[in-house]
């Protein structure tokens, strides 16, 4: 066994995080909506080109912001992806909707847009694209979709910073999306998120469910002269403390992107002679970028999968599988319309992910890609 442990994940501290707490800390507000919330703000409506975004404490609340804005009821269906995190389908189940999932499609874990339109009823509100590993679902069909059946679209670009759609940014095509910083991502806080508004009637009611319910953005903003009770809501608004810490990691987004681009290509370049053998890589459509979030294989059957994990834990090497199909899950399996969703199982049985992280040597990713192609026999 090697002596050098390679996790999967590594949070990266990229310079400044520390100082920028302690910054926050000594500027006497340290609750939501301090100085570092406006500076990410800033950065993601006038850098990056967001309409209106909003800092969350997780992508789990800005779903379930969307959600709320959406004014789910009971009965109402929300088409999500069956390969997804259980966050993507909880937030709409909390307000009792009925979950209708789509399978992956045949190259990639995301959702086969072409698909879609045999799932929508005339009680269809909401179409959840999730872009897995960072790359683009097809939205031109299901904007087109959403379009023809007067429906809204939530992006779940948990995974999708820096990444794009034919030119545009992931997170700014749909009606909402969702963004996750958790120490998985490529940018972090620990835990954290953002709801990114791009229909504009949902603006002003997003700042108050923020906040509890009350009108207190547009009080601090001098709108009103007291601010009240005006809707329902919850605290869904961070601490000064995790926007410091993110706002360090989005002054080093280009380095941080490069790196991990640089990581993603070197796994590509090496374990590209598995595709020989049927073991599948990445798959980058013509009409998506790579943000390098992560790098995966799909092996050929789960008890392949069982031995390549093992046998890289053998060597001190944390490879993880990802999700298991939320539509036969223990909460959702008697709900389930009873649909087959061949692809979506296939991923959960044989996808496996690569440790990945900034701060992976070269070395350790060499040692890693030498134990996979000696797995095959390559």
């Amino acid at each position: 066994m090697s002596s050098t442990y390679i996790p999967f994940n590594k949070p990266y501290l990229s310079g400044n995080e520390i100082r920028y707490i302690e910054e926050a800390v000594r500027s006497g507000k340290i609750s939501g909506d301090g100085i570092f919330t406006k500076r990410c703000h800033d950065f993601f409506e006038q850098e990056l080109g967001f309409q209106k975004v909003l800092l969350t404490t997780s992508c789990t609340d800005a779903l379930e912001m969307a959600a709320l804005l959406l004014n789910i009821q009971p009965g109402d269906e929300v088409i999500v992806p069956a390969y997804t995190f259980v966050s993507t389908s909880n937030a709409f189940v909390l307000r009792g909707a009925t979950i209708v999932f789509a399978d992956s499609s045949a190259l990639s874990p995301n959702v086969d847009a072409s698909q879609l339109e045999a799932l929508v009823t005339p009680r269809t509100k909401v179409i959840v694209p999730v872009h897995y590993a960072g790359i683009a679902c097809d939205m031109d069909p299901i904007m087109e979709l959403a379009r023809r059946y007067n429906l809204f679209v939530v992006e779940d670009a948990a995974q999708a910073i820096d990444s794009y759609y034919k030119g545009r940014k992931l997170g700014s095509i749909g009606h909402l999306a969702a963004f996750s910083f958790h120490e998985t991502k490529n940018i972090i806080s620990g835990e954290g998120g953002m709801l990114v508004i791009n229909d504009p009637q949902f603006a002003v009611r997003a700042e108050i469910l923020r906040e509890k319910g009350t009108n207190r953005s547009a009080f601090f903003r001098g709108e009103v002269d007291k601010y009240s009770w005006v809707d329902y809501g919850s605290s869904f608004l961070p601490s000064d403390i995790i926007a410091a810490f993110l706002w360090a990691q989005l002054e080093n987004l280009a380095d941080i992107q490069a790196r991990r681009k640089q990581i993603w290509r070197q796994y590509y370049e090496a374990l590209n002679p598995l595709q020989t053998l049927g073991v599948r890589l990445p798959v980058i459509p013509e009409y998506a970028t790579n943000n390098g979030h992560m790098f995966h294989l799909v092996c050929r059957s789960l008890a392949e999968r069982t031995a390549l994990i093992e046998r890289l834990k053998a060597e001190n090497v944390h490879p993880v599988f990802h999700y298991l199909s939320l539509h036969t899950s223990p909460f959702y399996a008697d709900k389930h319309d009873g649909r087959r969703l061949p692809h979506t199982d296939h991923y959960s049985d044989c996808l496996v992910r690569l440790p990945f992280f900034y701060e992976l040597t070269d070395a350790n990713q060499n040692f890693i890609n030498h134990l996979i192609l000696d797995f095959y026999q390559l």
